[in-house]
This record gives structure tokens, C-alpha cells and sequence, in this order.
């Protein structure tokens, strides 16, 4: 189990260094970088559009919010460019 909680952390901590590294390249469309940007950033904010408090739909917003701009984003990046950051994030 902590294993596996580790390998999760691992992973969103690479993912997160990945769009990083994306939204610092010139090569990504600016649409794909506000989209991203709002997306990291709707994560990291105290606070939600919708409270959280409010059940259910509270948290819903953040498990549709966030990776729908993500996925919207990531389909507008040419496949090189993640992949070349995908490959300096592994490096560091």
C-alpha cells in the first residue's frame, strides 16, 4: 500500500514537472498554456468555483474541471513537444 502511494506521488510530482517544462516552451500554443495554466492552477487555489463543502458536487468540480482543461490542453501540444519534455523531466 505505501508503496504504492509512492509510486502515485512519484509519478503526479514528474507529471507536474512535465507541464512545467511545457509551458515554458516556445514551441506550445499559447491557448494550450492558459488551459494548462488555469488547470495547475484551479489545483493549487484554496479555493473552487464550487465550495467543497456542498457533498458530492463540492468535489465533482475538481475531478471534472481539472482534467478536462489538462486533456484539452494536451491535445492542442504537438506530440514532439511533450515528449521532449517528457525526456528532460526523466533527466532531472
Amino acid at each position: 500500500m505505501f508503496n504504492r502511494l509512492k509510486s502515485v506521488s512519484q509519478s503526479l510530482k514528474r507529471e507536474l514537472n512535465v507541464y512545467r517544462l511545457v509551458l515554458k516552451d516556445s514551441r506550445t500554443p499559447r491557448l494550450a498554456k492558459l488551459l494548462l495554466g488555469l488547470a495547475i492552477g484551479y489545483l493549487l487555489l484554496p479555493f473552487d468555483l464550487i465550495p467543497d463543502f456542498i457533498p458530492v458536487i463540492g468535489q465533482l468540480d475538481d475531478v471534472i474541471i481539472v482534467p478536462t482543461l489538462a486533456i484539452l490542453a494536451l491535445s492542442m501540444i504537438p506530440k514532439e513537444v511533450i515528449e521532449d519534455c517528457r525526456a528532460k523531466a526523466d533527466r532531472t
